[in-house]
């Protein structure tokens, strides 16, 4: 296996047992739901730590949310970036939404398998979400500009995080013209300002404030 738990520990070396117990649980739950439910891609699987969990853990390098900080996970897929980011932050409530209901059949597996209790998950788009948060996270689900619009009424403005409430979006690659065509405020963060592994150069997370 070329990714291993032990990356998780070389950036967060202040991680509980129990958090290392649960982040330990997720290579065998991803593997074994994977077969069933392709939500992760095959060649992904033995990357697993790296490539999906460390990644959405980027964004706790660039935001570390306060106990009582409501978060949505839009488009999460398989539980990325919002399980391991659950792992991370007992303290704060996150919430993991997808159109595709065999997606989150997974999530709601792996969140009751690890024993996340700060951790919900519904068949539902977007738009159709009606609460507040204090934050969106998502992992490159669409252009900027279009998720923009999805979440625009969604953000709540009682402000008491470090950053200003709003977006956190996990990008790869050159942004240049989707964030010209975006044409709002936002702040680009280096993935490999943080991490050392190639996989991670071209990776950013873009924070949008509302």
């Amino acid at each position: 296996m070329q990714s291993t738990i032990n990356i998780i520990t070389k950036y967060f070396p202040s991680i509980t047992e129990k958090q290392l117990h649960q982040f330990g649980q997720l290579q065998e739950l991803y593997s074994f739901w994977n077969a069933q439910i392709n939500v992760v891609s095959r060649q992904d699987i033995e990357n697993l730590y790296e490539k999906h969990v460390l990644h959405s853990l980027g964004i706790a390098k660039v935001m570390s949310f306060k106990p009582g900080t409501e978060i949505l996970d839009v488009g999460t897929g398989g539980g990325f970036p919002g399980i391991p980011l659950a792992i991370l932050f007992p303290e704060c409530q996150f919430h993991l939404v997808d159109s595709i209901g065999k997606k989150i059949k997974v999530v709601t597996e792996v969140a009751q398998a690890i024993g996340l209790t700060n951790l919900t998950a519904q068949h539902e788009r977007a738009e159709n979400v009606l609460s507040d948060y204090d934050f969106i996270i998502s992992r490159a689900v669409t252009r900027l500009k279009p998720f923009y619009g999805w979440v625009l009424n969604k953000v709540t403005k009682n402000q008491f995080n470090d950053l200003k409430n709003g977006i956190l979006y996990l990008k790869g690659g050159d942004l240049e013209e989707e964030l010209a065509e975006f044409g709002g405020e936002y702040t680009l963060y280096n993935l490999s300002d943080y991490f050392s592994e190639d996989f991670f150069e071209t990776k950013k997370v873009v924070h949008v404030p509302f």
